[in-house]
């Protein structure tokens, strides 16, 4: 997919060109919309082309990691049971 962007002529100076641009927008959404849980930790990595731990040090490098919760327990002990 790709994503136009239009941009006020008195702001363009202010905006970088180049090929980081385009990854620099896209981890901001994905960073976004994983902060407002439109995104799981899965699909970040996927978008950005990350493994596991790589996405787990992107999210915090953006303080976009969800804290660990009563409901993770949950999900924690029903698997390590399922493996027994």
């Amino acid at each position: 997919m790709q994503i136009t962007i239009q941009v006020p002529d008195e702001l363009a100076a202010l905006v970088p060109t180049g090929k980081s641009l385009s990854r620099e927008l896209l981890e901001a959404f994905v960073a976004d919309a994983h902060r407002h849980d439109k995104l799981s930790r899965y699909q970040v990595g996927q978008l950005l082309g990350l493994d596991r731990w790589q996405t787990e040090d992107f999210l915090a490098a953006r303080d976009a990691l969800h804290p660990y919760n009563l409901k993770d327990l949950a999900i924690d002990r029903s698997t390590l049971e399922s493996l027994r």
